[in-house]
């Protein structure tokens, strides 16, 4: 029997006689003795231990907020993350062991202003999901949940407004909730119970009635710590007043007239010793679509308004302002950030006279990167975008934080003159989504396709990587393929944020991914008003054959090179826009489903023709294996190491050839399956282990089976959940018993066997 190579189709009887043998060893039991506890889906969980591949932020985090009680102790909330605990050297992930999605948008999050111990977080992703208020009483190592009746937006428009969550520093068994669209609510027993607050005038403005539309609602509330009863609660919605205060602990409330023009939305808010809120002001919700913005001052002992904004006149520039931080030693020492200021840039302005003079930082700040250097995008990293997040430690004048669309920024020279040193403070934040990954048969253990962030070559998974993927530079990267028998050529196609991919959407790289190179192919037309083609949006994935030498572009005609790009030629037999796998040990081999006949196709000249093929064993309609959207994974797997091996996953069962897709084998395994992968055997077994994100019995876990797909066994448990947030799943061809999860939130995360080496 072929391993690899040539153009001699298999035999029948080469078919049947491996098909025999894998039969024979799945019959004789033959794994080792350590895998005899594989004995179903309903099995107890293998022992494996889960880490982090290591980037280092990477995401959006809209919120950080120090303990105003104890020393040390500091919380950041990401829109599609879950939120984090600085813990002495690092930030903990606090809800690794959450199943629901949305609850890994964190809204808010209110640490108690008189027990340190205690903390408040509310979760809800989208208008059209469950929202929840978490409250724990061990810095979030432990949460009780309630369900609440109005929606969140953890990750929508607003997400940097806040806090909107707080909790009485006079009673801290009370704790009030601006919400976005159903006005302010209120609880009076440590937020295990919830009620709407009738008496305040603004009951919000309902769910909105489009998706992907949201309210700003009540943007942040603060209670004053000074003066039981009072607190202070702010709108950005649309409206001709926008900060309202009641003396009586919420029975009544009254509009605070005066401040800024009414168009401008109060975003954010800190509160001073001296009685004196600092104020910012967009003319949206942000953090895109903000072009103006202001800082004012409201001392709340003699209601007299101040506009300290830093740039007025014509110095200023579109964008606003939304972070603010007050000392807690000295009043008069504040801080605000801008926010969607694209020219010249974010940045954070410092005053030491409550806002009558104001120092820039970015100017005189310098970004020590080192521990996370492809935040080094063009050769020099930015001091930030999105800046919604802005403190000062309560605890150290000095010490203050940033947040940014990548990563987030700390200082311990914050109140220094002359050059200020920045540095990420992300060790142990992985906020990030990924969209596809690979681990090659050589070279590097994993590369990587990210949304925003391009995606990387890891060499060593407990380093953040030099640099993203480049030239070009996709901020998404949809699909990546490697060469099964020369695996330091890889290809990926992607996208930018623009809808339009400027110059091309593939390249492909000789040394493993260190490098890429773009690949150009003849640009498609379309007809007025069409869509563009995909080799111009990204929706073209890109295909390697085993050897290197073919690559295959899945544009509207199927295209192929075999001179890395300098010339094309149309694909025969293939149908437009379906996804192609290469096998990985045989070069002249590429498959794929004509879901128009319901049949599989196989190019047996390195892709030049493709044609029907028998695909005994496959139920007759194969539109479930159907791929919906550019980011989706392939259906249809090749075997590392076995020329003519695949794996089909179709509605949510597997299916197997050994045979170049001329018969296939259903796995009898009992779990729903919604993403596979394959990684490298047991010792002494011919197959592939499995590797399935799916659910047994309604829950969704991560499964692995070494025996072909017969019994499977969950490899994680209750705490290594992620939100469900999971998008691909591939096991490592060289080292048995590792696996690659791609995550939506949570960045890559990487199992092995509990004892075995990192």
């Amino acid at each position: 029997m072929r391993e690899g190579g040539g153009n001699m189709a298999w035999s029948a009887r080469d078919a049947i006689a491996l098909m025999g043998m894998a039969m024979a060893t799945l019959a004789l039991a033959i794994f080792p003795i350590a895998h005899a506890r594989e004995t179903g889906a309903d099995a107890s969980a293998t022992a494996y231990q889960w880490r982090n591949v290591k980037v280092g932020g990477g995401g959006f985090a809209p919120g950080i907020v120090f303990s105003p009680v104890e020393r040390g102790l500091a919380y950041l909330r990401t829109d599609m993350g879950g939120a984090y605990r600085w813990d002495t050297e690092r930030w903990v992930p606090l809800q690794d062991g959450e199943a629901q999605s949305s609850y890994m948008g964190v809204e808010s999050i209110a640490p108690d202003p008189v027990d340190g111990a205690v903390v408040y977080m509310a979760a809800g992703m989208s208008a059209r999901g469950p929202a929840a208020i978490f409250r724990s009483a061990d810095r979030g190592v432990h949460w009780k949940r309630t369900d609440v009746p109005f929606a969140m937006g953890g990750n929508e428009d607003g997400r940097g407004l806040g806090e909107r969550l707080a909790v009485d520093p006079n009673d801290n068994r009370r704790l009030f909730f601006g919400s976005r669209h159903d006005g302010l609510w209120q609880s009076q027993d440590a937020g295990a119970h919830w009620h709407k607050v009738d008496g305040f005038p603004l009951p919000g403005l309902g769910l909105p009635d489009r998706s992907r539309m949201t309210h700003g609602g009540l943007s942040f509330i603060l209670f004053d710590p000074a003066r039981s009863g009072t607190i202070f609660v702010a709108s950005a919605d649309p409206g001709q007043s926008h900060l309202f205060r009641s003396r009586d602990g919420g029975d009544t409330w009254q509009a605070l007239p005066g401040g800024p023009p009414a168009d401008m939305l109060p975003v954010k808010a800190a509160l001073g010793s001296d009685g004196v809120l600092t104020i910012s002001y967009c003319d949206a919700i942000g953090p895109n679509g903000i072009t103006r913005g202001a800082v004012w001052r409201f001392d709340t002992r003699s209601d007299r308004w101040t506009d300290v904004t830093p740039l007025k006149g014509v110095a200023v520039v579109p964008g606003g302002y939304m972070g603010v931080a007050v000392s807690r030693r000295d009043p008069n020492v504040i801080a605000v950030s801008t926010v969607n200021r694209y020219t010249p840039g974010d940045t954070v302005w410092r005053s030491a006279d409550a806002g009558r003079t104001w120092s820039e930082m970015a100017p005189r700040s310098v970004r020590d990167v080192s521990e996370t250097p492809f935040l080094n995008f063009e050769k020099k990293a930015e001091f930030g975008h999105w800046i919604a997040g802005l403190a000062i430690d309560p605890f150290d004048d000095d010490h203050a934080a940033y947040v940014t669309g990548a990563t987030l920024y700390a200082t311990r020279e914050f109140g220094k003159a002359g050059q200020v040193r920045w540095a990420p403070w992300t060790r142990g934040v992985e906020q990030t989504a990924v969209i596809t990954l690979v681990s090659p048969t050589g070279g590097a253990p994993l590369v990587s396709g990210f949304g925003d962030l391009g995606g990387f070559r890891h060499d060593d998974l407990t380093v953040s990587p030099d640099h993203v993927h480049q030239n070009p530079m996709l901020t998404n990267t949809n699909t990546l393929d490697y060469a099964g028998r020369m695996p330091d050529i890889l290809v990926r196609s992607g996208n930018t944020h623009a809808a339009v991919v400027p110059d091309t959407s593939l390249a492909w790289s000789r040394d493993g991914a260190r490098t890429w190179m773009p690949l150009h192919v003849p640009t498609g037309s379309s007809s007025p008003g069409a869509p563009p083609p995909p080799e111009r949006t990204g929706d073209a994935a890109i295909t390697v054959s085993a050897d290197g030498n073919i690559f295959l572009v899945e544009t509207d005609t199927p295209i192929r090179t075999s001179d890395r790009g300098k010339s094309w030629t149309a694909v025969e037999g293939l149908p437009s826009r379906v996804r192609v796998t290469a096998d990985k040990a045989d070069p002249d081999r590429f498959y794929a489903i004509d879901f128009a006949t319901n049949r599989i196709v196989r190019s047996d000249d390195g892709g030049r023709n493709f044609r029907p093929i028998k695909g005994e064993g496959l139920p007759a309609d194969l539109s479930a294996a159907r791929v919906r959207g550019r980011e989706a994974p392939n259906p249809l797997v090749a075997v590392p190491d076995r020329a003519g091996a695949l794996w089909l996953l179709l509605g949510a069962s597997l299916y197997s050839t050994i045979d170049a897709g001329e018969h296939w084998t259903k796995a009898g395994g009992n779990i729903a399956i919604q993403r596979f992968g394959l990684g490298k055997g047991a010792p002494g077994s011919p197959l592939p282990t499995l590797y399935a994100i799916g659910t047994d019995r309604g829950r969704q876990g991560v499964f692995r089976s070494i025996d072909g797909g017969t019994r499977w066994q969950k490899i994680n448990h209750d705490a290594h959940q992620w939100g469900g947030r999971l998008r691909m799943i591939s096991g490592d061809p060289r080292r048995f018993g590792r696996v690659y999860l791609a995550t939506d939130g949570r960045g890559v995360m990487v199992g092995d066997p509990e004892g075995a080496k990192p």
